[in-house]
């Protein structure tokens, strides 16, 4: 934590642990995109929490254009007769990016824990601070 940050509450500590940890209700079925959206939508005007619900939402979105730009090339692979092995090259990237979004997850919830700001790898910075 820096020195020109504000000073923070048990709150806020809460809410920013949970706009990295909100990414997890994807195990429930629920798009990961939606919790760090809720958390954004609700915090950002908290200047403690914004910072970390946009690092988490940028993320989100970020993996949701590398997810369906994946599914695009494995359709358009697959209908190919040479793109069959490209197609499943393309699948098995997607999976370890599953893997991947979990793993920074839960390295982003550990750091906002311990009141640091986690750099998303592979973010865009698409909504601006």
């Amino acid at each position: 934590m820096t020195q020109d940050q504000p000073p923070v509450d048990s709150d806020q500590q809460m809410w920013r642990v949970l706009s990295h940890a909100s990414a997890f209700v994807q195990v429930l079925g629920i798009p990961s995109l939606v919790g760090p959206l809720v958390v954004w939508l609700m915090k950002r005007e908290d200047p403690v929490v914004e910072p970390h619900a946009r690092a988490a939402l940028n993320f989100q979105l970020s993996l949701l254009i590398y997810f369906v730009a994946g599914i695009v090339l494995a359709f358009l692979a697959a209908i190919t007769l040479v793109g069959l092995v490209l197609t499943v090259v393309i699948v098995v990237a997607l999976i370890v990016l599953l893997v991947l979004e979990l793993l920074f997850a839960l390295l982003a919830t550990i750091a906002a824990s311990n009141g640091q700001m986690y750099e998303y790898p592979m973010s865009l910075k698409l909504i601006k601070g």
